[in-house]
Order: structure tokens, then C-alpha cells, then sequence
């Protein structure tokens, strides 16, 4: 895709191999570039978890870890923003991560099943390896009264994209089906509070190119 947007010293840096998140920084023209970002996420949201953290500091704790291995990255060291995110879902006093199997994955939507359940989505930059800023989203969903068949027939038709995001389901494909309700930002319900990004890269100097 082309690039319209970018930065005055040194690319965008994703700290994510997420294709939606990166088809979201496609869709807005903005130039970066993606990093994996090898990080036990299971293992620190266990830890987090089990330490009583509050649901957004867990969230910030795993954008942030994301975002921090990138930035030290002794191989890649990057020169300019680094963004890490992540998601927690929070059903009660339940947080979910993503399903192991379709197993875990028809449980959890019998967990989620005819309640409301919240999204938050949690975004860190770093810049020469200190994080500058960050923000938290929260999204509100209310998930139809799923019959056991539906929620076998759902997993059977969506497969293993199911095992790739906490709750077992990705809104923008048939994921759909399963609410009555959703409230909040479209953006950080895929997993990017993009809005608040980019005005945070304007303010430090994101623009059209030919305009920098």
C-alpha cells in the first residue's frame, strides 16, 4: 500500500507481527516498519494476574514489554518511535487471554455467552529506549445468548482464527454475529487506539510527505 504519512527522524516502529494491526497503519498511509516483539505475554499476564494488578495496568504492563524489547533490540536498534499494544478482555472478575484450542475457545464463548464483557486495548511509545507516552481504550460488548450448536458451527466456519485474539471471536469478520451491542473506539477494537496515535505522531511531526 502507499505511503503518504511519515516521520521526520526515523520510521514508525510496530512492535507487533499483527496483520491487523499493521493493515490498520496501512489504511492510513502511515510508512513503518513491523518488528516481532518475543515476549512470554502468557507468563506476565499470569504474573500480573497473580500479584492482583488492576485489568489496565496489565494491559499497559504488555504493550509496554512488547514495545521496550523492540526498543533495546541490540540487532535492530531502532532510532525512532516504537509502539507496542495489547489487549485484555475482562468478563466479570474473569480476564481472558487468547484460547489455546477450540477447546478453550467454545468455553470462553459459553463463559462470554448472553453477558456484557469489556475490551481494553492499551497503547506505549518509546523513543531511545524510554516510553513517552501511552494510552488506554476501553470497548463495551454484549455478546447474543449463544446456543451450544451456534457456537460450534461459528468455531467450525472461522477455524483456527478463532485461537488469535482473547474471547475466541475478531469483530470485523463474523465475529459480528455473536453481539447485540458494541460501545466505543472501532480503531482500538482491532487492537489500535489510532486515533490517539496519530495525533500523538502529529504533535511530533507526522505529516504528508512533501509537507515535512
Amino acid at each position: 500500500m502507499k505511503e503518504y504519512f511519515s516521520l521526520p527522524k526515523g520510521a514508525l516502529v510496530l512492535a507487533s507481527q499483527s496483520p491487523t494491526r499493521q493493515t490498520m497503519l496501512y489504511g492510513a498511509g502511515i510508512s513503518f516498519i513491523a518488528r516481532a516483539a518475543n515476549v512470554d505475554e502468557e507468563g506476565l499476564r499470569a504474573s500480573a494476574m497473580a500479584s492482583s494488578m488492576p485489568t489496565v495496568d496489565i494491559a499497559v504492563l504488555l504493550a509496554d514489554m512488547k514495545a521496550c524489547k523492540v526498543a533495546h533490540d541490540k540487532g535492530e536498534h531502532p532510532s525512532g518511535f516504537v509502539l507496542g499494544a495489547d489487549q485484555i478482555l475482562v468478563c466479570g472478575n474473569q480476564i481472558l487471554g487468547k484460547p489455546m484450542d477450540h477447546k478453550m475457545a467454545a468455553i470462553q464463548l459459553r463463559l462470554l455467552s448472553g453477558k456484557t464483557h469489556q475490551l481494553v486495548t492499551s497503547a506505549v511509545i518509546y523513543r531511545d529506549g524510554e516510553r513517552i507516552w501511552h494510552h488506554i481504550e476501553t470497548n463495551v460488548l454484549t455478546m447474543r445468548l449463544l446456543s451450544d450448536d451456534f457456537i460450534n458451527d461459528y468455531l467450525l466456519a472461522v477455524g483456527d482464527i478463532a485461537l488469535a485474539s482473547p474471547g475466541s471471536y475478531q469483530i470485523e469478520g463474523l465475529g459480528v454475529h455473536l453481539f447485540n451491542s458494541i460501545e466505543g473506539c472501532s480503531y482500538a477494537m482491532l487492537g489500535l487506539p489510532l486515533l490517539q496515535i496519530l495525533g500523538f505522531l502529529r504533535g511530533h511531526g507526522l505529516a504528508m510527505r512533501g509537507q515535512e
